[in-house]
């Protein structure tokens, strides 16, 4: 529970980074609002995330969070989310049977509608103009009148995330997670991609496994048969995070209404700034970003605001340190944690680290360094003896070229071809696919060991 002098709006005394500069009357109108609009999650929705990343921690089941960099309205709609939710359902199927654990689904979907940016401006034809923000901020249009931040767009976003989680609802709760489905997960992809064998072959193998045993049954369901996609996404413009925030009349406590799980980035986690005073106050499951340059004081201070009780499974790191660096900036931190006795779960981000802009000024990512950033992240993991939590990534179910390497070989000329995002690059479905068979060997191995 959030310490007397902590309230939803407590934020607004503190230095806040990254927000954009609204129209204060037009955005007074918004907040009264979006107050007064339904919670998009409920609290009882978030208890339950709360009791799962308990089993997390104590090496039960694993965590896939995934999806957009930067979700644009645009992606409200039905085939979109519908491809999105095939891509996360067969990589939880995989992860599962290579990994041999339940797989918790939270997507970077219905809400991850801004993003901070490094620049405050950008120059684009010659013209300097706001940098884009995400839809629920400023437009990508590069025009001075759609990059002026609109706060009227939070309202835009509210209702964009509440028919998102709908069409999610409604699949996950007729059944569509469900292992008679797993080939028809596939099936729409294999017109762009072909069929991926490996993935065909496992499902196979699986379907046939379960007409026989009852061997993969957990509590009254397979480990891979769970209904539920939790939602999560950046609590950034603490304006909307705040009109969201309501108070659970049944058990207490402060719930962050917008998403089930929230994250403070690099850029606006300062122990002393209002991201960090606004989430040390809500009940959610909170995840950090950490990059190179870390500061064990404020790491640990930070910590302690967030949980100060020391609960078990409230607060992930989720390290994004890149594939060069992630070796020597991850031991010393793990090290800390661990003398000081911290309840972390631990989380890699193998995308933002790994980020590069190209010969032909595109920005993307080489698969073979997102492998090499998890590689890394679970061997320090083994060695120290430490459970690895999850995985935090961003991909698409469209069929897109962003990132270079992977089943498909693509290269920098590649990009070109179907290049579609407004802000990072994303991986494929195959390349997603791909991903999750190398993770999964890797869960698969930590168990093992942890069970030696």
């Amino acid at each position: 529970m959030p310490e007397e002098n902590w309230s939803r709006s407590s934020w607004r005394s503190k230095s806040v980074d990254q927000m954009p500069q609204w129209d204060s009357t037009v955005c007074a109108g918004v907040f009264e609002e979006l107050s007064k609009l339904p919670s998009l999650v409920f609290a009882g929705e978030i208890r339950i995330l709360q009791s799962l990343m308990k089993n997390v921690a104590s090496g039960k089941a694993f965590i896939l969070q995934c999806g957009n960099c930067a979700e644009e309205f645009s992606d409200c709609h039905g085939p979109k989310i519908h491809h999105f939710l095939k891509i996360i359902l067969q990589m939880a199927f995989v992860l599962s049977c290579v990994g041999g654990k339940r797989i918790i689904k939270i997507g970077r979907i219905a809400g991850q509608y801004a993003k901070p940016r490094s620049k405050d401006f950008e120059t684009i034809n010659g013209v300097m103009l706001p940098s884009y923000r995400g839809d629920m901020v400023n437009s990508v249009e590069p025009n001075a009148i759609a990059r002026m931040p609109d706060p009227r767009r939070m309202v835009e976003g509210y209702f964009r995330s509440a028919s998102t989680l709908n069409l999610i609802r409604a699949f996950m709760q007729g059944g569509y997670g469900e292992i008679r489905n797993a080939r028809g997960w596939h099936t729409a992809f294999s017109k762009f991609f072909g069929d991926s064998v490996k993935y065909l072959n496992l499902v196979s193998r699986v379907t046939d496994f379960l007409r026989f045993s009852d061997v993969f049954r957990e509590e009254g369901g397979h480990i891979f048969e769970d209904n539920v996609l939790f939602t999560s996404h950046e609590a950034l413009l603490l304006d909307y995070e705040e009109s969201m925030t309501r108070f659970d009349t049944t058990e207490g406590g402060w719930f962050d209404t917008s998403a089930h799980m929230l994250w403070v980035g690099e850029r606006t986690r300062h122990p002393e700034h209002a991201h960090i005073e606004f989430l040390r106050g809500v009940e959610n499951p909170v995840g950090v970003k950490i990059g190179p340059g870390y500061s064990f004081s404020d790491i640990r201070k930070l910590f302690f605001l967030l949980n100060p009780g020391n609960e078990i499974g409230k607060v992930l790191f989720i390290t994004r340190f890149g594939c060069s660096k992630a070796a020597e900036e991850l031991s010393p931190l793990l090290e800390m944690v661990m003398e000081e006795g911290l309840h972390v779960l631990w989380m890699c981000d193998p995308m933002h680290g790994n980020t590069y802009v190209n010969g032909s000024e595109r920005k993307t990512r080489s698969y073979d360094d997102i492998v090499g950033e998890l590689d890394v992240f679970f061997s320090v993991l083994k060695n120290k003896g430490v459970m690895p939590a999850g995985v935090h990534l961003e991909l698409t179910g469209e069929n897109v070229t962003e990132c270079v390497g992977g089943p498909q070989s693509l290269t920098d000329t590649d990009l070109e071809e179907n290049y579609l995002s407004g802000c990072d690059p994303r991986l494929n479905m195959l390349q997603a696919l791909e991903l999750a068979f190398h993770i999964g060997q890797h869960i698969a191995a930590s168990s093992l060991d942890n069970n030696q």
